[in-house]
Order: structure tokens, then C-alpha cells, then sequence
């Protein structure tokens, strides 16, 4: 059921948002508890619509909200609960360009490139699949700023055709469990861990293997 209050559209769904709610709360303390990372509320969306209200919104549940404060990193299970209670049914989204940056590529080419980079024994943060089908690498800041160069170094010139990009400050992903656009939720390939999520490694560790195999998927399609 939908419904209005100061101009903000909420979308509820009873018992099963109530769990999701908790869910939602638990795991924005453990962001900020455990990992060390901000989190901002995000919109929801639910048939096209969007919870930030904007009838011209341009990408629906899938963006922080503008008039919502982040939870700093260090927050409780008390002061998140609190916070979140204030936005219900809130996405969970984090800031890129702090405490990671983000390097994303196509889900099919992200899965195969973590099987190799597993194998290899190379470092590794954690990494999320969206439902819109990309996988999103967390690797250390900067990153973003520094990726056309390294794509260059090694042979790449054009990091537009491997469908490889990345995300630095003033981006956001939406974090597990929450839904991305309505689309459905985002999920953890690799969850994070202690050394992985607070160190996340540096981007010219892992690039090599993700544009390699986001190249030859890209000349299978």
C-alpha cells in the first residue's frame, strides 16, 4: 500500500517489510560497526515509482536520499535502528571513494574473473552482484581516478569496450540485502571479512584478470 507524508511517497508491505526493516538494520550496523563504512538511506521503488517522491526521477530506487543523513562509520545497533526507523524501508547505500572504490563489470565476466582470481590466491575485497546484472569489485580508494591509466599500462586503451568501468567519489552503490530499482536485491558473490572490507586491495592487482576476461566475453557475445 502506498501513501504520502510530507510529500514522500513510502511503500510498504506489512509483516514482510517489518522483517526486512530488521534485516536492513542489522546490516547497516554491521557496516558501520564492523567494516568502518558510512551508509545513506536510499530510495525504494515499486512499479516505476520512486520513494524520493519526484515524478521526473531518473533512476528510481536507485539513488541516495537528498533530505536523509548518513549514519557515520562507528554507528551502533541502537543509533542505526534509531536512524533507520526515521526512513522506513530505506535502501542501504554507501558512499564509493572513502573507504573503497569500486570497480564494476558485467556479472557474467565479475563471476568468471573471481573464480580465476581465487585460484590465483590474489587479494581480493568483497564483491556484490546487482540485479541489473553488473558485479561490483570494492578495491581501495583512488582507484577510479587511476583506472584509464592502468587499463593503458597494460595494452587497454579503451576501457569503454571491455564494459569495465569504475566508481569513485561521489557514486553510490546499493549494499545487501536491499533492492536496487525494483529490480530485485543486490547480492554478496564474496561477503565481506575483517582484512578484506577495512584493506580493501589496490585496483592494479585484479585489473589485469578483469579486463582479460571482460575482453573475451565480450568477443564471445
Amino acid at each position: 500500500m502506498g501513501f504520502t507524508i510530507g510529500g514522500i511517497r513510502e511503500i510498504r508491505s506489512g509483516t514482510r517489510r517489518r522483517g526486512r526493516a530488521s534485516e536492513c538494520s542489522t546490516a547497516v550496523a554491521e557496516f558501520t560497526g564492523l567494516w568502518g563504512w558510512e551508509v545513506v538511506p536510499g530510495a525504494r521503488a515499486a512499479a516505476g515509482a520512486c520513494s524520493c517522491g519526484r515524478g521526473d526521477c531518473t533512476a528510481p530506487g536507485a539513488h541516495p536520499l537528498g533530505f536523509a543523513a548518513p549514519v557515520p562509520a562507528g554507528a551502533t545497533l541502537d543509533e542505526v535502528s534509531k536512524a533507520w526507523a526515521e526512513f522506513p524501508g530505506a535502501a542501504i547505500m554507501l558512499p564509493v571513494g572513502r573507504a573503497f572504490d569500486v570497480v564494476e563489470v558485467a556479472e557474467p565476466a565479475g563471476r568468471r574473473a573471481l573464480v580465476r582470481l581465487e585460484r590465483m590466491g590474489l587479494p581480493l575485497g568483497p564483491v556484490a552482484a546487482t540485479p541489473d546484472g553488473r558485479a561490483h569489485f570494492l578495491v581501495a580508494p583512488g582507484a577510479a581516478a587511476e583506472l584509464p591509466r592502468l587499463l593503458y599500462r597494460m595494452g587497454w586503451d579503451d576501457p569503454s569496450a571491455l564494459d569495465l568501468r569504475g566508481l569513485g567519489p561521489g557514486d553510490h552503490i546499493t549494499a545487501p540485502p536491499s533492492d536496487r530499482g525494483g529490480l530485485g536485491p543486490v547480492r554478496w558473490l564474496r561477503p565481506p571479512a575483517l582484512d578484506s572490507a577495512t584493506r580493501p586491495p589496490a585496483a592494479r592487482l585484479l585489473l589485469g584478470t578483469l579486463a582479460y576476461v571482460a575482453h573475451r566475453s565480450g568477443a564471445r557475445a
